[in-house]
């Protein structure tokens, strides 16, 4: 058992270096990997089960009391990053609109259901993850019609009754069972259930991460010298999604579990929905920067995770921070009696 324990805890440790092997055998050997599509759905529904075990009607509580940090996450992602996309896609591919379109459309999908995953990798607050992926993807059969009409001038139709099945099979039915299985076990099931559960969850995100990303693989053996500038340009601008969230998490002083998903939730989007109206709606032009988005996002939250791991606790920074000034206060105070 400990060595399977350790398994779980080495693939956590080193998912920086997995994602990109993942991406690339994903991409070289899509035969491979391209059977285990069918149980994708099933896979995560697992690792969001486990990931909520570590959770508690009491965080849920918290979260609803408390939904400042949920509101700027969605703010983030369907609101200023949509405009950003339209604004600097026009500045650098503004010669072809279905490039541009590509752009908008691929930051104008609710948050990812892989948000849940990397937050419960990173330590982060679930409930805060999931009460955020859910209203993102409760609203987004009105804001991603409302963000393309708007910004392209495009008439969307989304299927709310396939996005909602999804959402409930991957993310809302088992984060209520792991959830509910943790607070009626008072606390047994975070203790002893998920540790043991924690390994497989961890597999089966790398075979996640190397499935989906199969469907990049006839892109990326067509490449010209536009598309790898649209590579480019995803990869920055995704990164961007991290920094809004990480400085919003600083300026609101949010303790760590809910800077981490505050994060996360800000920058992972929903591709998979992005590429089915793309395909209905869109020219084949449309579908590249889209996809390309699944190029970067699991492996910027990778780095962006192991890059920040420890950093995140702004409210004990300023907690520290006060206590230090009011120590330096006292002593300046005390000065003169000392002197007198």
């Amino acid at each position: 058992m400990e060595a399977w324990y350790k398994l779980g805890k080495t693939i956590s440790r080193n998912m920086v270096y997995i994602v990109p092997l993942c991406l690339v055998l994903g991409i070289a050997v899509p035969q491979l990997f391209i059977p285990f599509k069918p149980f994708v759905s099933t896979m995560f529904a697992f690792v969001t089960f486990q990931g909520s075990l570590g959770n508690d009607f009491k965080n849920i509580r918290h979260t609803v009391r408390h939904p400042l940090p949920m509101f700027c996450a969605i703010g983030i992602a369907q609101v200023l990053i949509p405009v950003l996309a339209y604004l600097l896609g026009n500045v650098f591919f503004g010669y072809d609109q279905d490039i541009v379109s590509g752009i908008v459309l691929e930051y104008s999908v609710p948050i990812a259901v892989t948000s849940a995953m990397w937050v419960s990798i990173y330590g982060g607050n679930m409930a805060l993850a999931l009460g955020t992926l859910l209203i993102s993807s409760l609203i987004s059969p009105f804001t991603i019609p409302l963000t393309l009409k708007v910004l392209l001038g495009a008439v969307v139709q989304v299927d709310v009754s396939g996005m909602m099945t999804d959402m409930l099979y991957m993310v809302a039915v088992p984060a209520a069972l792991g959830t509910l299985l943790n607070d009626r076990s008072h606390g047994w099931a975070k203790r002893e259930l998920s540790p043991k559960l924690m390994p497989a969850a961890r597999i089966l995100v790398v075979l996640i991460i190397t499935t989906n990303s199969t469907s990049l693989s006839d892109f990326m053996r067509h490449l010209t010298p536009e598309l790898i500038g649209v590579i480019a340009f995803i990869a920055c601008f995704a990164a961007s999604g991290y920094l809004f969230g990480y400085v919003s998490a600083y300026l609101l002083r949010l303790h760590e579990s809910d800077a981490i998903s505050l994060t996360f939730c800000s920058a992972l989007r929903n591709i998979a929905s992005g590429a089915i109206i793309a395909a209905a709606y869109f020219p084949a032009a449309t579908m590249f920067p889209v996809m390309t988005g699944t190029l970067f996002n699991q492996f910027l939250a990778a780095v962006i995770g192991k890059a920040l791991e420890g950093k995140f606790d702004f409210a004990r920074t300023s907690n520290r921070s006060h206590g230090l000034r009011q120590a330096q206060d006292l002593h300046a105070e005390s000065q003169p009696a000392q002197q007198q």
